[in-house]
C-alpha cells in the first residue's frame, strides 16, 4: 500500500482542543460485525466498555508517564531555540528535536533556564545522520530534575492551547507512574479508577506494561512507498507478572485487550523481537500478521500517520476507512482528547 492510502479530510473544527469535563463521557465507536459477517458500525459511550470486555479477558495498559519535554532558551549568539525531548538515553543525554531560526552545530551550547538557576544543553550531534530531524545532547545535570523544575507540557502540535492546570492533570492517564512519555498513551486517558473498579468487579483483570512514547510518534511518514518509511524508535518494558498474566489469559480461552496502539506495539514487539525490553522499530502495516492482540482500544488518528496504518492492519483497511467517514459524519472528536474506538480482528 502507498501512503497516499492513509489519507482523510478532517474538519479542524472536530479536533478536540480541551479535554471532556469527565474522563469517561466520550462516546465510543465500536467496530463489529452482523449475522451476515458485515461490518457493522455502533455507537456508544465509553462507559460501555464494560459490557463489550468479557471476565476472562486481559486489559494491557501502559503505565508510562509524560514528562514537562519542552524547553526553551538561547544559543551563545542570543537566537531563541525550543527544545522537545524524542526520548531520554541515559541519567543526562536524550533524543531532542531543536526548533531554531538556523539548526546549531554539534559542539554548540544552549543557554536555558533562568538568570539565577541556569543549566546549559550541549548538542553532540544529529542523530543518525545528517537527513534526521533530530539532536543528540547532553544536559549540564540529570534530564529528569531538570525537566521537573524548567519544562513544560509537551501537548500535540495540532492542540493550539498553552497547557493549563486541567492538562497537567488530564494529559495524563490515572495509572502512570513510569517517567519518560513525551505524548500520553491517549486511549488510557478515558478510563478512570469508577470503570477500574467496575471492571475488576466483574471479573476482568488489567496489567501494564512501559513504552515510553516519544515524539518520533508525530513525525510524518515522508515517502509514498512504505517499505522506505524509517519508523522512529520507542523503548519498551513488559514485567514479568504481565507476561504470566498474558499466558494464564490465553490458557483460560480469554482475549487480550491492548489499551492504546502503544500497548499494542509492545506486546507486537515482544513477539516479533524475542525480547521483554529494548527498543523496538516495528512498523505495522496492513498485511502484518498480529501475534498477541485480540481487542485494541484506541483513539482516532492522523491522516496518513503510521498510527492509523496500524489500526487499518488491525480492524482491516476498508473497515477503517469506512469507520473513519461515520465518524466524521457522526462528528466524533479526534486525536489526543478525542472520542475512542473499540476494535477486534475482524
Amino acid at each position: 500500500m502507498r501512503l497516499s492510502d492513509f489519507n482523510y479530510n478532517l474538519p479542524s473544527g472536530l479536533i478536540a482542543q480541551h479535554p471532556l469535563p469527565d474522563r469517561t463521557a466520550s462516546r465510543l465507536l465500536v467496530l463489529g460485525s452482523d449475522s451476515h459477517g458485515q461490518l457493522e458500525l455502533i455507537n456508544q459511550q465509553f462507559t460501555d466498555v464494560i459490557d463489550l470486555i468479557q471476565a476472562n479477558d486481559l486489559l494491557v495498559f501502559n503505565d508510562t508517564k509524560v514528562i514537562p519535554a519542552r524547553l526553551f532558551g538561547k544559543k551563545e549568539s542570543g537566537g531563541i531555540v525550543e527544545i522537545l525531548l524524542e526520548r531520554v538515553t541515559s541519567s543526562d543525554t536524550a533524543i531532542t528535536q531543536i526548533r531554531a531560526s538556523k539548526s546549531p552545530k554539534p559542539g554548540s551550547l544552549l543557554l536555558m533556564g533562568s538568570s539565577d538557576d541556569p543549566f546549559t544543553i550541549e548538542v553532540i550531534g544529529r542523530h543518525n545522520g545528517s537527513q534526521n530531524p533530530f539532536f543528540e545532547v547532553r544536559f549540564s545535570g540529570p534530564c529528569i530534575p531538570i525537566l521537573k523544575k524548567h519544562g513544560q507540557l509537551p501537548l500535540p502540535p495540532y492542540i493550539t492551547h498553552t497547557p493549563d492546570e486541567i492538562d497537567q492533570e488530564r494529559y495524563q492517564t490515572v495509572i502512570a507512574k513510569n517517567p519518560g512519555a513525551v505524548a500520553a498513551p491517549t486511549a488510557g486517558l478515558h478510563f478512570d479508577q469508577k470503570i477500574l473498579d467496575n471492571l475488576t468487579k466483574k471479573g476482568v483483570c488489567h496489567t501494564t506494561l512501559t513504552l515510553h512514547v516519544g515524539a518520533g510518534t508525530f513525525s510524518p511518514v515522508r515517502t509514498e512507498d512504505l517499505s522506505q518509511h524509517q519508523m522512529h524508535t520507542e523503548w519498551f518494558s513488559i514485567p514479568v507478572e504481565t507476561q504470566d498474566l498474558i499466558n494464564k489469559t490465553r490458557a483460560a480461552g480469554g482475549r487480550i485487550v491492548a489499551v492504546g496502539t502503544t500497548s499494542l506495539r509492545a506486546l507486537e514487539s515482544a513477539a516479533a523481537l524475542g525480547i521483554t525490553e529494548g527498543e523496538t522499530k516495528l512498523f505495522i502495516t496492513p498485511g502484518y500478521t498480529f501475534k498477541v492482540v485480540d481487542c485494541l482500544i484506541t483513539n482516532f488518528h492522523l491522516p496518513s500517520s503510521t498510527l492509523l496504518m496500524l489500526v487499518s492492519a488491525f480492524a482491516g483497511y476498508e473497515n477503517i476507512k469506512k469507520a473513519y467517514d461515520h465518524a466524521i459524519q457522526q462528528q466524533y472528536r479526534f486525536f489526543s482528547y478525542g472520542d475512542a474506538m473499540f476494535l477486534s480482528r475482524l
